[in-house]
């Protein structure tokens, strides 16, 4: 009798239940794994990574507008994935949220990933994984090298063998014991999953990760080379898009592409008097009318931005309506907006269902909370 192997890694647990507090006031609308970069939602780049890497199975826990998520991905079908969920009414933490995806969603008896639904990478998994595996651990922590470290949780090895020997979290830059940080992205093995006590919150980097470095675990860092952002912030999140305009994180942008760097979506309506410099992304049926000037833009589907509009490093959702001669630079505006005539936008965010009467100039830095109105 001939037994067919079983693949090594068969499902991605994706992390997506969390509140995105740093990406106010576009989370106050939406969940932060359905922010749009490049004109697809974070959690989507994430699904491809994964679906390219031959992992098609894919569990994802969700507390924070779940309805979004699940009425985006439904089954996972339409990309190419099997989708289930993991509904959590109060939250597990992460450690805790993966326990339920992958013991009571999911019996999990073979290796598997776990990878947040928010942060832009294209990290290779499978040398991720082959160096796991390499290393018969029990755990395996991807590792982005940062020039500041400040934000986040930093990791010590021990430079023989790239074994965990502790973390420290947040430190100042001049205190970092290391420049390299948890990325959030993880190898297990399924015995992990009992090691996290059920029904009650748990934190990896509170709770198991120290206790594997006390344990003395087979637990190591992967130190990754390739692009990674954790997108903390709505400073972080206008970079990260401009990382995909420019090429420098390989991901899928939606629409045809025209020369270097433009992406035009199907149906999109353009005159032939607007002029692109930099990266562009135009959605599927967007207008841009006679005059409009883009310059490193990302325009979301059934966007129309009116006559002699100029806009730069920005980034425009989806449905909303930029009437003549805005100037829009360094900013976010969301879906279903209205911007009236000559409005200035600078180093702003207008989230969603906000409008704004004509020849407004919004001072540097202001948020507009969604469903606001300036008239």
């Amino acid at each position: 009798m001939m037994f067919k192997r079983k693949k090594d890694v068969t499902h991605a647990l994706i992390m997506a239940a969390g509140y995105g507090t740093r990406m106010e006031p576009l989370t106050l609308a939406v969940p932060k794994p359905m922010v749009y970069i490049a004109n697809k939602p974070a959690m989507l780049h994430n699904i491809e990574l994964a679906r390219k890497h031959g992992i098609k199975n894919a569990v994802c826990n969700i507390h924070y507008f779940p309805e979004q998520i699940e009425n985006f991905f439904y089954d996972g079908e339409d990309f190419g994935v099997s989708f289930s969920y993991s509904y959590e009414e109060e939250l597990l933490g992460t450690a805790g949220g993966v326990r339920r995806m992958g013991r009571e969603i999911e019996n999990l008896d073979n290796t598997f990933i776990v990878m947040s639904s928010d942060a832009l990478t294209d990290i290779n998994l499978q040398k991720l994984i082959a160096y796991h595996k390499s290393k018969k651990a029990l755990a395996t922590v991807a590792l982005a090298p940062v020039p500041d470290p400040s934000d986040f949780g930093v990791v010590i090895l021990d430079e023989k063998d790239n074994r965990i020997t502790a973390f420290q979290e947040k430190p100042k830059k001049e205190d970092a014991l290391s420049n390299l940080v948890n990325a959030g992205i993880y190898v297990f093995e399924p015995k992990i999953l009992d090691m996290i006590p059920a029904g009650r919150f748990y934190d990896f980097g509170k709770e198991l990760f120290p206790k594997l470095v006390e344990d003395k675990a087979r637990f190591f860092g992967y130190q990754m080379k390739e692009f990674w952002s954790d997108v903390g912030g709505l400073k972080a999140y206008l970079k990260a898009n401009q990382d995909v305009l420019s090429g420098h994180v390989r991901v899928q942008v939606p629409g045809k592409k025209i020369g270097k760097s433009t992406w035009i979506g199907k149906k999109a309506k353009i005159s032939s008097s607007a002029r692109f410099s930099g990266g562009v992304v135009i959605g599927e049926r967007a207008v841009i009318e006679d005059g409009v000037e883009l310059e490193n833009v990302v325009v979301g589907d059934r966007t129309v931005i009116s006559k002699n509009s100029k806009i730069k490093n920005s980034v425009l959702w989806s449905d909303s309506i930029i009437l003549s001669s805005v100037a829009i630079d360094q900013s976010v505006v969301g879906s279903w907006c209205y911007i009236g005539k000559e409005v200035q936008i600078i180093s702003s965010v207008v989230a969603n269902r906000c409008r704004l009467g004509p020849k407004i100039s919004m001072p540097s830095g202001t948020t507009m909370n969604p469903g606001t109105d300036l008239l």
